[in-house]
C-alpha cells in the first residue's frame, strides 16, 4: 500500500479537517453566509492548519440524509473563491473537494485542489473518473447506498433505519472493488486511490458499528483507508447526544479506527484528533 500524497502511511495517521461551505450541515458547523462565507472559511482553515491538519476537505453540498440538493453551479460558486484564496495564502496545503459532480471536480482541480472526495465512488457520474485521471489527482472512493429507499428519523440527526445487508462488510468490499475498477479503467494509478467504507451512508447504526468492528477486513483491498466517523449519528444514537456533544464518542471511534488500520481521519475536531493520533502513532512506533 502506498500513496503519492501521503508517503508516511505506515507510521503516521493523517488528519483531514472538514470545512463545510453549507447552511445545513448535520454537524451544525456549516459556514455558508452571504457576507462572511470566505472570511469564515479562511479562519477555520487557518485554525485547522495551525492545529496540525494534513488536508482540508471543502464541501459545498450537505450529504446528510434528506439534505437539499445543490446545483453544480452553486457548488462551484461557493468553492472557487475559497480555493483560490487558500492556494494564495497556503500554497503547499493539500485541498480535497467533497463532491460527486464531475463539473465541480473539473473546476476545483483547475483552481488548485489535489484530491477529489467522491461519496459515490465514481458510481454516480462516470465522467468523474475521467476528470480525476486527466488532472492526475488523488481520489477518495467511498461506499454509498443512499439510492435505496429507507425510512429516516431525525431526533438526533438523520439516520437510515431500513437499509438491509446480508453481510455489510462483504457488500462494502464488492462495491469498493467496482469503484477501483472504474478508476483503473481510465488509468488512475494505485498510489492515487484511497478507499472509504462510508460510515453513516445508507447504513443503520448497527451496520456502522459492525463495519467499524470489522474494519481490518478491508485491509485486504490493499489501498489506504480514510475513515469518517466524526460526530456521526451512530455515535449520537449510541450516547443519546446531539452533534455538538459527540467529541468523546468521535475520538473513541477514531482511536478504534487507527488500531484497525485507518490511515486518514476525516474530522470536525482537528486539534483533539491530531493529539489523539500522535499518541497512538507513538505507541505503535515504540
Amino acid at each position: 500500500m502506498r500513496s503519492s500524497l501521503f508517503p508516511q502511511l505506515n507510521i503516521k495517521t493523517y488528519v483531514m479537517g472538514i470545512i463545510n461551505l453549507t447552511e445545513d450541515s448535520f454537524s451544525g458547523d456549516g459556514l455558508l453566509n452571504t457576507d462572511k462565507t470566505l472570511e469564515n472559511a479562511l479562519a477555520q482553515a487557518k485554525s485547522f492548519l495551525e492545529a496540525g491538519a494534513d488536508i482540508l476537505d471543502l464541501g459545498a453540498e450537505s450529504t446528510r440524509p434528506g439534505a437539499i440538493p445543490v446545483t453544480a453551479e452553486q457548488e462551484i460558486a461557493r468553492l472557487l473563491p475559497v480555493i483560490l484564496q487558500l492556494k494564495e495564502i497556503y500554497p503547499t496545503a493539500l485541498l480535497s473537494i467533497d463532491t460527486y459532480k464531475a463539473e465541480v471536480a473539473e473546476a476545483c482541480l483547475k483552481a488548485g485542489a489535489q484530491i477529489i472526495n467522491d461519496v459515490w465512488g465514481f458510481l454516480y457520474e462516470p465522467a468523474m473518473a475521467d476528470v480525476v485521471a486527466a488532472h492526475h489527482a488523488t481520489v477518495v472512493l467511498m461506499h454509498n447506498r443512499d439510492k435505496v429507499k429507507t425510512s429516516r428519523e431525525a431526533n438526533l440527526g438523520g439516520r437510515y433505519v431500513g437499509a438491509e445487508y446480508k453481510d455489510v462488510v462483504a457488500t462494502v468490499k464488492r462495491s469498493l472493488k467496482k469503484s477501483v475498477a472504474l478508476a483503473k479503467q481510465v488509468g488512475i494509478p494505485d498510489d492515487r486511490i484511497i478507499l472509504d467504507p462510508g460510515i453513516g451512508f445508507g447504513k443503520t447504526t448497527a451496520h456502522n458499528l459492525e463495519l467499524l468492528k470489522r474494519l481490518s477486513e478491508l485491509l485486504t483491498l490493499d489501498y489506504p483507508l480514510l475513515l469518517g466517523v466524526s460526530r456521526k449519528s451512530f455515535i449520537g444514537y449510541t450516547l443519546d447526544l446531539p452533534p455538538d456533544q459527540r467529541l468523546e464518542g468521535s475520538l473513541a471511534a477514531a482511536a478504534w479506527g487507527i488500531t484497525q488500520g485507518a490511515n486518514i481521519l476525516r474530522v470536525h475536531d482537528v486539534k483533539e484528533t491530531v493529539r489523539l493520533a500522535k499518541v497512538l502513532d507513538a505507541i505503535r512506533g515504540a
